[in-house]
């Protein structure tokens, strides 16, 4: 037991540290509890056929044949009648994203939305933030709708013999859903500070023409006869000729190879600290005025597009020169923004972090696919694609019909989704590519990892002894206060560590706790259900969070100013609901 305490502390730390991706620690942290003996070996890899880690993975495909299908764009479409009524469009974004995230991967539901969001006319800050909350509010009414869920449903099959069902979360989560929702709208965003708030569009996060200029190479110029990759080598890294114009023909992403002529118009992304050693050691001219670079960068067959590192993303933690945009994926890397700040150092040295903001430039055709294939999140205006009637209808026949045997009792959740991602995937819906790149594997590996040292919890008896500890102090007070503890004790662990981790963590000493004081474990699974889906105090409790967190320009100490309201609201609202409908 004290083994198993010491390797979950020190999981915790972990995770709270942030160093280490969250998969990596979990991994870590079962490979120490099989050699140390407290997961037996022939249980180490179990969690990969737990149900809760099979649902979680169906549910990611199924979120993703219907955001394919074009049936949301339909939905965010009809949103463009708010277009001239701010406040109307965040109610609708957000109970939209609310409503979405019931049925479907709250990061997809968010992710599909935040680019029609940053052309609704509102500021970043003042929408990204409400519409992240939104979409976690949502996964509180269903089963599907978030991890912790399927987690808690699926432990109290294993504890008491029967899981929750689909729709048993619907009467609690509906009504904290939609007080959450109107109290964003009505007061939540008002507690953004100003000054994030104030910043109007996404393009405020760079300054394009600050460290992007147009250079020319003047007759008799020592540049004239050298190639790309020479003049760069001028610079000795601090600059990168990201377009050539030619008399009126451009070459975006230039050949390193390319010979430079008299008259050659460069477009130079470089530190302005760097500027004037580049234009003398090179002997080039500076042409136009500050500002036009921006112009050069958006005209012809050139586009740029702002675009968000998502959690889990293979770019986390490694540079842009290892990355090697422009030969690899033909596009040129021209600003990270971090919080809302851009960078005005040398782009391929940073670190790149989850939330970050690319701005990309490229070909006008290619962009989108090069972005897609970065494995990034676009910002910057997209076309809506409402796709074939007939095709859109498909997978939502084939959810429907999931949804259907699910509720009916006729088949276990893990296994009617199972069976839909079969269906997709024969249908050809949904390639076997699509199906494996659609699959969150971070939180598979993060699950697979908890479950067995959850189960070492019980099994060493510890999570009796925390249930008994608790269960003593909790007979001095009321059995209310004591639910309200495990609830808020689960919170706090979700704002700080994985949601999914504090769901396998929690589920068990909730369980005992309601076993040492002779109560139901209902009503204490529904609030450790409630308290590990609402992370709202901190960037790093939820996958939404991150993922707003650079296009908003937040910083860490923004997200509690909206967020400690709301949980506050949700602990008094969601008792007397879990104790109406699950008594204790």
């Amino acid at each position: 037991m004290t083994t198993t305490f010491a390797i979950l502390i020190v999981a915790l730390a972990l995770f709270i540290w942030g160093r280490w991706r969250y998969d990596v620690v979990a991994f870590v942290a079962l490979m120490v509890g099989v050699i140390a003996g407290v997961v037996p070996f022939e249980e180490a890899y179990s969690g990969l056929a737990h149900p809760a880690v099979v649902t979680v993975a169906a549910a990611l495909v199924l979120s993703r044949a219907l955001q394919k299908s074009g049936l949301i764009d339909r939905l965010a479409r009809g949103l463009t009648v708010f277009d001239k009524r701010p406040l109307w469009m965040m109610a609708a974004l957000t109970a939209l994203a609310a409503f979405l995230s019931a049925f479907m991967n709250n990061v997809a539901a968010l992710a599909l939305l935040m680019p029609l969001a940053l052309q609704s006319g509102l500021p970043p800050a003042q929408i990204l933030m409400p519409l992240s909350f939104g979409s976690i509010l949502g996964g509180l009414t269903t089963l599907i709708g978030t991890p912790p869920n399927i987690i808690i449903a699926a432990y109290r099959a294993d504890a008491m013999g029967a899981p929750f069902r689909l729709f048993d979360f619907a009467p609690v989560g509906v009504p904290l859903a939609a007080v959450g929702v109107l109290y964003i709208t009505v007061l939540g965003w008002r507690l953004i500070p100003k000054e994030r708030r104030g910043r109007k569009s996404p393009e405020d996060l760079f300054d394009i023409g600050g460290y992007v200029v147009e250079a020319k190479v003047p007759k008799g110029s020592e540049s004239v006869g050298k190639s790309i990759k020479e003049l760069e080598a001028i610079a000795e890294g601090d600059a990168t000729v990201v377009s050539l114009i030619r008399g009126k023909k451009r070459l975006p992403g230039a050949p390193r190879h390319e010979v430079l002529e008299t008259g050659d118009i460069l477009l130079l992304e470089v530190d302005p600290a760097n500027l004037d050693k580049l234009l003398k050691g090179a002997e080039l001219e500076l042409a136009g005025e500050k500002g036009k670079a921006d112009e050069s960068l958006r005209s012809g067959d050139v586009a740029w597009m702002e675009a968000v590192v998502p959690p889990g993303s293979r770019l986390e933690g490694r540079t842009p020169s290892g990355l090697r945009f422009r030969s690899r994926h033909h596009a040129n890397l021209l600003a990270i923004s971090r919080q809302g700040k851009p960078f005005r150092t040398r782009l391929g040295r940073v670190s790149l972090r989850a939330g970050d903001v690319l701005l990309l430039q490229g070909e006008s055709d290619t962009l989108a696919d090069s972005v897609a294939a970065l494995g990034l999140l676009p910002l910057a205006e997209r076309g809506l694609h409402p796709g074939n009637r007939s095709e859109a209808f498909l997978p939502l026949g084939i959810f429907l019909a999931a949804i259907g045997v699910t509720a009916a009792g006729v088949l276990p959740v893990q296994i009617a989704f199972g069976a839909a991602v079969a269906g997709l995937v024969a249908s050809s819906v949904l390639s076997p590519r699509e199906v494996y790149e659609t699959i969150d594997w971070p939180v598979i590996i993060l699950l697979a990892s908890m479950i067995p040292l959850g189960q070492a919890l019980e099994a060493t008896g510890g999570t009796a002894w925390i249930a008994d500890s608790v269960a003593r102090f909790g007979e001095r007070l009321h059995l209310i206060a004591v639910l309200a503890a495990v609830m808020v004790l689960t919170m706090t662990l979700s704002d700080l560590m994985n949601n999914a981790a504090t769901a396998v963590i929690m589920a068990p000493i909730a369980t005992g706790i309601a076993a040492a004081l002779q109560l139901s474990a209902d009503p204490f699974l529904m609030a450790t259900a409630i308290g590990a889906s609402c992370a709202f105090l901190t960037p790093i409790g939820h996958q939404n969070n991150v993922l707003v967190m650079g296009p908003g320009g937040y910083h860490f100490g923004d997200y509690w100013r909206m967020g400690l309201p709301l949980e506050v609201l949700i602990v008094a609202l969601s008792l007397p609901l879990i104790l109406v409908i699950w008594p204790l």
